[in-house]
């Protein structure tokens, strides 16, 4: 867990944290290794990337014109409209992908949170999601969306987040008529970690590899399935009626418990293997719990054994998958990664990755925050803490230039208005020219 500092012991510890995370040196040598920068000239890598992570990531009314301004005003330096867009290229997104891979990495090794009271015993809660993000139909080609009547165009943007991290452990970009399930990878990895699973993931065979994994999931169950009930794990008092032996849609609409705790079999097709695919049966563990609002039953399939959650904790802990859609609501209302108007794609992928490490840059800042005032700790709510970050941005990106030695802000003010207000199109003819000097 991140050591709790107090702002009085190292009062520069946001700029040297991020400083070390993400460092001139290593910036500007992957930059090189990505083929970013070929030759030292007025682009700077490091103050490239802090300029799109601090000055334009969190900017939702964002112009590459505003960020080349921005540019030369923290570099001191003045450089051509042509020359600074030739600068979007795969290779720019290729090192801001690099980034990312590097803060994520940064963000696993180093976790910021612990896990509590019942879950004491797994290492990690996870959530797997995706979002659609919309772009100019004249990307149609590259990125056709679906389900559509009209030319449309999105991508869909994949998230694992971690409880312990409090941020994505995994990110992926992809098209999307990319099936959900695909862009969930069981491994070892899973080993004593919990999967909270939406819908869209729901398959019987990937609940079997998480289990032989040694991993444990949570998901809604499935509508249409209809498992045999094998088991029970609760013991009702009175004349309750015996479900064992039945499907769940036989005793579902005569029960008059509250919390429903049973074993049961799901039938399913294994990966196909040369060619040849075989049925398996597995046990899992089924949960039901009325909803009173509702008036009915909402049902939960997990592999979590009753002796480390009960019924009403599994409930519970499926509900932590609302975080996900928080974080992609910061992502969208803070960092603005859903306005993209531009048909470049370059453009695109590359101020898709400029959002996604906005978020690495802010959740990392959250945590020191966090950490020096755990006494008011559950009062830092993220949706809040996005807005406090995305309006200070431009003072953070001040520090961590100066901190870094990257001469920002030398440009006077009067310099700024003299150099930035003048209109690029030298020959354009104005209206009032004509008529005074």
């Amino acid at each position: 867990m991140a050591k709790i500092i107090q702002q009085s012991e190292r009062p520069n510890i946001i700029e040297e944290e991020l400083n070390r995370l993400f460092s001139p040196e290593w910036l500007r040598v992957t930059a090189k290794e990505t083929g970013f920068i070929k030759r030292d000239r007025k682009i700077d890598p490091a103050l490239m990337f802090w300029s799109l992570t601090l000055g334009f990531g969190v900017q939702l009314q964002r112009t590459l014109a505003s960020l080349r301004r921005l540019y030369e005003e923290k570099g001191e330096v003045h450089i051509s409209r042509s020359s600074f867009y030739d600068r979007f290229t795969p290779e720019l997104v290729n090192f801001l992908h690099k980034c990312v891979l590097h803060g994520l990495e940064n963000i696993t090794q180093n976790p910021n949170r612990i896990l509590k009271d019942k879950l004491d015993g797994f290492k990690d809660l996870v959530t797997q999601d995706s979002t659609i993000i919309r772009l100019n139909e004249k990307l149609a080609d590259k990125w056709p969306a679906t389900r559509t009547k009209k030319i449309a165009a999105g991508v869909k943007l994949s998230l694992l987040i971690s409880a312990v991290a409090d941020g994505p452990k995994r990110i992926a970009l992809c098209g999307e008529r990319t099936s959900e399930i695909k862009t969930l990878r069981i491994g070892p990895w899973i080993k004593d970690r919990i999967l909270l699973i939406d819908l869209g993931f729901y398959k019987h065979n990937t609940f079997a590899r998480i289990d032989e994994n040694g991993g444990y999931f949570v998901s809604r169950l499935k509508s249409k399935v209809d498992p045999l009930i094998v088991g029970t794990n609760r013991t009702c008092r009175g004349r309750s009626i015996d479900v064992v032996g039945k499907r769940l849609s036989e005793v579902l609409p005569k029960l008059k418990r509250q919390v429903i705790d049973v074993e049961v079999e799901v039938e399913f097709k294994r990966r196909a293997y040369n060619g040849k695919q075989r049925k398996d049966v597995k046990r899992f563990r089924l949960v039901a719990t009325y909803n009173v609002e509702d008036e009915k039953y909402h049902l939960y399939i997990t592999n979590i054994p009753v002796d480390r959650l009960d019924a009403e904790d599994i409930a519970v802990l499926y509900s932590a998958r609302w975080e996900i859609e928080l974080i992609f609501k910061e992502l969208k209302s803070r960092y603005g990664i859903d306005i993209l108007p531009t048909s470049n794609p370059q453009v695109v992928e590359a101020l898709l990755w400029v959002g996604i490490l906005t978020l690495i840059v802010s959740r990392r800042v959250y945590c020191l925050v966090f950490s020096a005032n755990l006494e008011n700790a559950p009062r830092y709510t993220h949706l809040r803490w996005g807005t406090i970050f995305a309006e200070k941005s431009h003072r953070l990106l001040d520090a961590v230039l100066d901190y870094a030695e990257i001469d920002a802000g030398l440009m006077e003010l009067f310099e700024v208005y003299q150099s930035q207000a003048l209109d690029p199109n030298v020959n354009r003819k104005r209206l009032m020219d004509q008529w005074r000097a």
